[in-house]
């Protein structure tokens, strides 16, 4: 009785809302907002992914978006009932727009929203082809000389950047590329994905050899293919190359590998790009509408800049280019960095009979990877969560729902958990000298990676091997690379056969630079980070990921990318966005980004 109570006050409070909006009396449908309110929209309303805080900022929002949206129909959404804790009621909801259906999910307190999530869910005569939709496949009956299915493709194969154009040309094809080019093709958004490695899965395969995921199965699949309930918690990186090889062939995705970009021009007038590309030793000219940077938030590396690195006589890489521990048996590593990479690959050396030395620059925070799953992930993604009923879709979306601002006050007692349950651990770390930190605020490590996307290790063994000595480590600078060696602030000399520079990655907006020129790059701006004015997040507040999935100020200039989480969620977004410029829809933006950073 409680649950049909609470149903029908919710669904009352949505009748009232949607009244308001339809009738345009964005006063009215202000008043139902809390002052210290948020309303984050991935795309339904604003055509943009934005957050708008406060009573005023949704008034600003509705102002300019209200009479072109024309949002109606809001109801509970089918299947699923309110709940009712602490005061808050929380309820899943549907809508429409003139061009689209939209879901999401809406927070009230003291009958008033606190947080609503809005997301376009499809457009309106442009729905993908499934469930009762689904393709036929076979074509019954009888005609002469009609092509089969393999024939089709292979058509299209040879025809797409060539005789017919993409409407998308996608620039990078690892998880990224991938399932964006997933979502186009189910979309009927004509794209190619260029990949400069031999096979799709390659940007895995080539990293050094012991890497795995940190993130388990739960939080990490693709788009319209869950991995199997056999695939294992923590996927090992050639296990990740061969499905997405596979999902490249089964999704049917235009995927040209061996092809590297080598230029891309944009025209203000015709509004079409110009983007010359190698094609395995053939030079090609694609001319498409719009152009994704999928070229990974991780994969524009960052080399330091040591004096004396051109008088080392050993081997120097950076993390992104090591092979593995095979070779470097007996001999003497020295890596200098203390977040996921440089965990990894000390302890793979150490593995393999290295002698190895950790240098930490700066203080990192740490999660032992059980502790994360079960009290980090464990409610949304894992098997738990499963077979209470939470679905991936879902738990994306209640992800999702948490506005950047305040998501940390919902992290802070989680890590004080782990801090907690982990005493010993961290004790035994600080002990061997490590330098740790909880993030500025104490928020930990999703924070860490939304704000910088660096200075974390997710503790799958290494941790150890520094609290027992087995890895060395030193902190401090380091000053100078000898032909033997490196050189700390202290003066002291860290001998060494290998040096590996773990020393991260810069903008996505360097790739930019690299295809299009630096005037390009700086008009787009920095990518990535909220604006959190926390260590390299630099202020003002963005509430939103700078420049990924939605409009830059570079026209028709997209970027994608992020973990496979991420990945798999916005890809949807942003494809909605590229389908609907290609139908002609209106798109009218709102709350477009400003630059205040260039790298």
């Amino acid at each position: 009785m409680l649950d049909s109570t609470v149903a029908d006050r919710t669904q009352g409070f949505l009748d009232d809302f949607g009244k308001a909006l339809e009738d345009g009396n964005i006063e009215a449908a202000k008043e139902m907002f809390l002052e210290d309110c948020y309303w984050r929209d991935l795309v339904t309303f604003t055509w943009n992914l934005k957050t708008v805080e406060g009573k005023e900022q949704v008034g600003d929002m509705l102002n300019h978006q209200l009479s072109t949206t024309k949002p109606r129909n809001w109801r509970l959404a089918d299947g699923e009932v309110p709940t009712e804790e602490d005061g808050v009621t929380t309820a899943w909801i549907q809508f429409e727009t003139d061009v689209a259906r939209g879901y999401g999910l809406v927070r009230l307190k003291d009958d008033r929203i606190w947080t609503l999530l809005t997301t376009m869910s499809e457009l309106k005569g442009f729905e993908e082809a499934t469930g009762f939709d689904r393709p036929l496949g076979a074509r019954h009956g009888a005609a002469k000389d009609r092509p089969t299915w393999k024939e089709e493709r292979e058509r299209e194969w040879a025809e797409l950047g060539y005789t017919t154009q993409p409407y998308v040309v996608i620039v990078g094809g690892g998880q990224g590329g991938i399932a964006l080019g997933a979502r186009l093709r189910q979309l009927g958004v004509p794209s190619i994905i260029v990949e400069r490695n031999d096979r799709a899965g390659d940007s895995w395969r080539k990293r050094y050899k012991s890497l795995c995921l940190h993130d388990p199965v739960w939080y990490d699949h693709l788009p319209y293919i869950k991995f199997p309930e056999n695939w294992p918690v923590f996927a090992p990186k050639d296990k990740i190359g061969d499905w997405l090889e596979m999902y490249t062939k089964v999704m049917e995705l235009n995927y040209w590998t061996r092809t590297t970009a080598k230029s891309a021009e944009f025209d203000d007038e015709t509004k079409q790009w110009t983007v010359v590309v190698d094609r395995d030793g053939e030079e090609v000219v694609l001319t498409p509408r719009h152009v994704v940077m999928a070229t990974g938030m991780s994969g524009k590396k960052r080399m330091p800049d040591f004096p004396g690195m051109e008088t080392f006589k050993g081997v120097q890489q950076h993390s992104s280019e090591h092979d593995g521990p095979d070779q470097w048996s007996g001999k003497k590593a020295v890596v200098i960095g203390s977040n996921n990479s440089a965990h990894d690959i000390c302890a793979a050396l150490w593995e393999h009979d290295a002698d190895v030395t950790m240098v930490q620059r700066s203080s990192t925070h740490i999660v032992r990877s059980d502790s994360l799953m079960e009290i980090g992930l464990g409610a949304l993604y894992s098997e738990e969560a499963v077979r209470s009923g939470m679905t991936t879709e879902k738990a994306d979306l209640i992800f999702a729902s948490l506005p950047y601002r305040i998501m940390h006050e919902f992290q802070i007692p989680l890590y004080e958990q782990m801090k907690e349950r982990d005493a010993a651990f961290y004790e035994g770390l600080e002990k061997a000298g490590f330098d740790l930190d909880w993030g500025d605020d104490g928020s930990g490590l999703f924070m860490k990676y939304l704000r910088r996307g660096s200075g974390y290790y997710i503790d799958v063994g290494a941790s150890q091997l520094i609290i027992d000595g087995e890895v060395k480590l030193k902190r401090g600078q380091v000053t100078e690379v000898v032909e033997d060696g490196v050189i700390l602030e202290t003066g002291e000399k860290l001998e060494a056969d290998l040096i590996v520079y773990a020393t991260g990655y810069n903008s996505m907006n360097g790739w930019v630079a690299d295809l299009m020129g630096q005037e390009m790059a700086d008009k787009v701006g920095k990518v990535w980070g909220l604006g959190s004015d926390t260590t390299k997040d630099p202020g003002p507040w963005e509430g939103e990921q700078r420049n990924m999935w939605k409009p830059t100020q570079a026209e028709n200039l997209w970027f994608h990318g992020g973990n496979l989480h991420q990945s798999r969620h916005y890809s949807q977004y942003l494809a909605l966005q590229l389908k609907a410029r290609m139908e002609g829809l209106p798109t009218p933006v709102y709350g477009l980004q400003s630059v205040h950073h260039l790298s």
